[in-house]
């Protein structure tokens, strides 16, 4: 999937970047390309993959968490 990025009417290149950026950042693509800088044992994703899942049914259970200190 290629992202483009049009030039908007005197929009300078800095401002094309941060604009790509956002995009790159919004469709995830810099986690993935950082998740796939090294290699990782098929175990270690297993194991990754529990520790998110754990941690999901976790949040659900107890619901987001407030700020105690008042």
């Amino acid at each position: 999937m290629a992202i483009r990025i049009k030039s908007r009417g005197g929009e300078s290149v800095d401002q094309m970047m941060k604009r790509f950026k956002k995009l790159c950042e919004k469709e995830g693509l810099t986690k993935d390309i950082k998740r796939k800088e090294f290699f990782e044992k098929p175990s270690e994703r297993r194991r990754r993959a529990a520790r998110k899942a754990v941690n999901k049914r976790l949040r659900e259970a107890f619901g987001p968490r407030r700020n105690t200190k008042e």
